[in-house]
């Protein structure tokens, strides 16, 4: 019997035994790591695949290299095409250079440039990058039209099967290690290749092992996929999680993963960027986005999971330096939950202060929006966050207790996109100032109750925690008389206890936000 006349099973695993000879050509095997959860709640013991540590920082190198060792001289002299938005292209690029292939791979134009470099840097003069398109799904379709003009071969990213069986040598190794079995893995899922390969060699040799798949909310593929009783196209899918962010299952894995996944679960991108944080303060690992999947779940059923062994697999770390300030904007503060809400208040001097001192002491504000619109009623958004839920389950209690009305605020694009209204023509003698402070919990309350009291009223507000050790916030406040805001912009100390600097701003700076010199 044939090799093509197995199952398709069979011909998976008897493909990565013989991908273990190839691919050790081009890269060595990843560590396998003890991660420790942070806090003291109950939660699994979790080992970590570290695949983010590989050639090209991520698992893809393994089935492009096995793939394309594979090529008859014929095919390699022809040269390949494949399409990718970076971490493929890599593995692709390593392999080109090292096998004397010329490759031409097909990225959107909207792929960073650090990824692009990335390509080049393990390609050489062996590759050639073609900007096809703004997504992953044009530059595919790109890519497979030059591939059925030329007759080039195509290197898929994870419908093959040899690409398969080269992605199932980490689970190989994993099962080499010595530190298993596991009572569950959490597995990531894109197209399906790494799940569809990993869940079939583990399930060889530890069978009763649960292997969870886990996709981003978004783009459930798989999950589709295995309601549907086949691969569907999506709509539309999130690409916050961009490694995996594919439209429709591959055919090969679903036909596996199929047989071999115990269940697909989804995880938000705010568990996800929560999970990004905790591998780069427990391993000092930054993962992106699609490589912290795993531990997303486990955080998610951290309770649950109280007494088990899970394995989770850090599938790569080529996250766009630019994306990392999104993603600790996402998370926000790792062991916090916060909530956002827009509070009604009178357009009198004080009540500012008033509201932060009655109805928010005790919790952490990390966003504070305002700009005065109206000359009655003021609308500050504030985003508050504290280690104890119940410190913010009482919030609501004490707004009604002092008569204050609000309203909850989810994903608002104003407050996302920081659109904060400010009409110049309400405003008499406005200064603004540029503060800087240390942050700590009740800093900011403690400079404006000390430094500003009922000295002036506040037009505008600006201050979004960033991480940092210093706070920065931009200040409006308005006065009725000219001597009267001199008066407060000569005494405002430039320096002081609790705070690292605080000056007026440029009168240019002045014009743009109020219309007015």
């Amino acid at each position: 019997m044939s090799n093509d006349d197995l199952p398709l099973d069979r011909q998976l695993r008897q493909g990565i035994l013989f991908a273990r000879e190839r691919v050790y050509h081009y890269g060595q095997p990843t560590p396998l790591e003890r991660l420790i959860l942070p806090g003291d709640e109950p939660g699994p013991e979790v080992w970590v695949k570290r695949e983010d540590l590989s050639p090209v920082n991520a698992y893809k190198w393994r089935g492009a290299c096995n793939r394309m060792a594979l090529l008859t001289a014929a095919e390699r002299a022809q040269g390949v095409v494949a399409a990718s938005a970076g971490n493929h292209a890599q593995g692709v690029a390593l392999a080109a250079r090292q096998l004397s292939i010329r490759a031409r791979i097909h990225m959107p134009r909207s792929t960073p440039r650090v990824k692009q470099d990335a390509v080049r840097h393990h390609g050489g003069e062996w590759v050639t990058i073609v900007l096809s398109g703004d997504s992953y799904d044009e530059a595919y379709t790109s890519a497979r039209r030059e591939a059925d003009d030329t007759g080039t071969i195509y290197i898929h990213a994870y419908d093959d099967l040899q690409v398969m069986a080269g992605q199932g040598t980490m689970a190989d190794e994993v099962i080499m290690s010595g530190h298993g079995p596991f009572d569950t893995t959490f597995l990531q899922i894109g197209g399906g290749g790494l799940a569809a390969a990993a869940s079939a060699w583990w399930k060889t040799f530890w069978p009763d092992m649960a292997i969870v798949g886990v996709e981003a909310e978004g783009q459930a593929s798989m999950q589709a996929a295995l309601a549907a009783g086949e691969p569907v196209t999506l709509d539309q899918v999130d690409i916050f999680c961009d490694g995996t962010a594919v439209r429709r299952a591959g055919d090969l894995p679903f036909a596996i993963c199929r047989d071999t996944l115990d269940r697909v679960e989804t995880v938000s991108n705010a568990e996800v960027s929560t999970a990004i944080r905790v591998l780069w303060e427990s391993l000092r690992c930054i993962a992106e986005p699609s490589g912290a999947l795993g531990l997303a779940a486990v955080l998610k059923h951290r309770a649950a999971l109280d007494g088990q062994r899970v394995l989770i697999v850090v599938t790569g770390a080529n996250v766009d330096f630019r994306q990392i300030g999104l993603i600790a904007q996402t998370q926000g503060n790792a062991s916090r939950i916060s909530r956002t809400l827009r509070i009604r208040l009178t357009e009198t001097r004080g009540s500012m202060l008033g509201l932060l001192g009655r109805c928010l002491p005790g919790l952490n504000v990390v966003d504070f929006q305002y700009g005065k619109n109206d000359a009655v009623d003021a609308w500050p958004i504030f985003t508050v966050s504290a280690d104890d839920p119940a410190a913010l389950d009482t919030l609501p209690a004490r707004l009604a207790e002092h008569g204050y009305e609000w309203e909850p605020l989810e994903s608002a694009d104003d407050v996302q996109f920081r659109a904060i209204p400010l009409r110049g023509d309400l405003l008499h003698q406005p200064a603004f100032f540029r503060l800087d402070f240390y942050e700590r919990p009740g800093a900011l309350l403690d400079f404006l109750q000390s430094r500003v009291r009922d000295q002036a009223s506040f037009c505008y507000f600006n201050y979004r925690q960033s991480g940092e050790r210093i706070g920065r916030a931009l200040i409006g406040f308005d006065f009725a008389h000219t001597a009267e805001r001199d008066a407060f912009v000569a005494g405002m100390p430039r320096h002081g206890e609790g705070f690292r600097s605080c000056r007026p701003v440029e009168p240019a700076v002045l014009t743009r936000l109020t219309g007015r010199t």
